[in-house]
């Protein structure tokens, strides 16, 4: 029921929003000469995939978790893009393909290795990540990886056709601050 769900919101936004997204892909192109950004991220079962996302941060800037990044990589208008969080709004083609779902764990990166083990002991890779959740409206970042699994797991536990609104009207909304920048 989710999986369909997800398929049909993650539709009918990229439907509904590509006009938008052509315009801040546009504006992204003056801003770094590449909006897009793809970074290859833990999926189910630990079976990686590609990350879609519009760029915040420079071109030149390492691929590491958000936490780990220094503020002065993100651009003026990727601060924009993070605090209206329309840089996600890329990742509904993530969830359309199957390797995410709108509401479910963050992915994190393959050498967030102490993120992956914690992850692991609580059985989060035997569900698809997701672009929200309660980790992101408590906010709760990659910076505290156990708390971070134990939340993940919580949500997994309790997620029921209600909380999946909850967490995504308060992601739209505004509830939570996204992964925090050094």
């Amino acid at each position: 029921m989710l999986r369909l769900l997800d398929f049909l919101l993650a539709l009918f936004g990229l439907l509904f929003t590509a006009p938008f997204l052509l315009i801040l892909y546009i504006i992204g192109l003056f801003d770094t000469g590449s909006p897009i950004f793809m970074q290859e991220r833990v999926g189910r079962n630990k079976k990686p995939f590609t990350l879609v996302k519009f760029r915040t941060m420079t071109v030149d800037t390492a691929s590491v978790a958000s936490h780990l990044a220094s503020t002065a990589s993100i651009t003026p208008f990727g601060g924009f893009l993070r605090k209206t969080k329309l840089d996600e709004l890329p990742q509904l083609w993530n969830v359309l393909k199957g390797e995410m779902s709108l509401v479910g764990p963050r992915p994190g990166l393959f050498n967030q290795t102490d993120l992956t083990a914690a992850r692991d002991a609580k059985s989060i890779f035997d569900v698809r990540p997701g672009i929200t959740g309660l980790a992101q409206v408590s906010e709760i970042d990659m910076s505290t990886p156990k708390l971070l699994a134990k939340t993940d797991r919580e949500m997994i536990d309790t997620l029921t056709i209600s909380n999946y609104f909850k967490y995504i009207l308060m992601t739209v909304t505004g509830s939570g601050s996204g992964d925090r920048i050094k």
